[in-house]
């Protein structure tokens, strides 16, 4: 099969080098709007490059698309494959609005285009073996998951000033693994945000509700429709390392994700951690992003959506409602946001 990869970032070059080293993959062709970068992506990957102004006509002539340029650029760029029916794996978010998500989703469905949704951390070894201890019974009736998300160096101010915020850009993954782990969508979101060291991240941005304001640090308290507590921990430094982690606690056994000599925390009463912590998102995730590209490689094959588009709609507007949360000062009821209005 061909796949065209659009954008030439961090995540295109990544997916397109786990394309080509696919045997069911042919050929792997890029595109970006900086030709260079294209050029650059296709030399090291043994793929070819082809111009930005022709992308509808070279995704109309391969059998999938990845859309990883920009966030900014996903809704040009699906508006030109959607329509073309062949599958799609899409970057998070899929849109930085509810409503832009909402059209997405819906105009994939209209014209029967299978889009897969970058949430990676589905693919991670440990998280996705407490997923399926989960949803087999095996930890019995679910008490309450505690989730961590520390990034290891603070994002640069360019990042910030688009990033959307800390609730859209890293809690969002950690609301769509709780919908994942539990099979049972967030129901209720409690937030709080603060700066607490790093100032830079002493913005606000832009939201229908307001301006919602930015952190280095969020917690967030959310329940599921079936009753399960859940805490979230998010933070955008940590000096040890890039610290991604999973608790879930049941009736019948308790378990964690995550957990082992890499990761970045200093036991004081344990053994102490290994030499070479995570560095950042890619260390932490690189095999998942393997076995995310590779799952979708099955799905273009005629396989199974392991991540479909109504995922990124739930997680975004449970990441709106953390927003609404921490604007309001109180508890958001996640069902009631619409898309219409955010």
């Amino acid at each position: 099969m061909r796949i065209l990869v659009v954008g030439a970032g961090r995540m295109g070059a990544l997916r397109a080098e786990d394309l080509a080293a696919d045997p069911r993959v042919e050929q792997v062709l890029v595109t970006n709007r900086t030709p260079d970068r294209a050029a650059g992506v296709a030399a090291r990957t043994g793929g070819a490059a082809v111009a930005w102004d022709d992308l509808a006509r070279t995704a109309a002539q391969v059998d999938a698309v990845v859309v990883a340029p920009a966030t900014a650029a996903h809704a040009e760029v699906l508006d030109a494959v959607l329509p073309l029916g062949r599958p799609v794996l899409c970057e998070k978010p899929i849109a930085t609005t509810l409503a832009e998500t909402r059209r997405a989703v819906d105009r994939a469905a209209a014209h029967g285009t299978a889009v897969q949704v970058g949430f990676q951390r589905r693919f991670d070894a440990g998280l996705r073996a407490a997923h399926d201890l989960a949803r087999t019974g095996a930890l019995g009736t679910l008490y309450a998951l505690r989730l961590l998300s520390h990034d290891h160096e603070p994002s640069s101010p360019e990042f910030i000033a688009t990033s959307g915020g800390i609730f859209r850009d890293l809690a969002v993954h950690d609301l769509d693994l709780v919908a994942w782990l539990t099979g049972s969508p967030v129901a209720t979101v409690h937030a709080t945000v603060a700066v607490r060291e790093h100032r830079r991240f002493d913005v606000r941005h832009p939201s229908a509700a307001g301006p919602v304001p930015d952190g280095d640090v969020a917690v967030v308290h959310a329940v599921t429709a079936s009753g399960v507590q859940v805490s979230l921990h998010e933070a955008r430094h940590d000096p040890r390392g890039h610290d991604v982690r999973a608790e879930l606690y049941g009736s019948g056994d308790s378990v964690a994700a995550g957990l082992n000599e890499r990761t970045p925390l200093l036991a004081l009463d344990g053994p102490p951690p290994g030499p070479a912590p995570y560095g950042g998102f890619v260390d932490r995730f690189r095999e998942a992003f393997r076995a995310e590209t590779s799952a979708f490689v099955g799905l273009v094959a005629g396989g199974p959506n392991p991540c479909p588009p109504e995922a990124a709609f739930d997680a975004l507007r449970a990441a709106i409602g953390c927003e609404l949360s921490v604007l309001r000062g109180g508890p958001v009821d996640v069902t009631t946001i619409s898309a219409e209005e955010h």
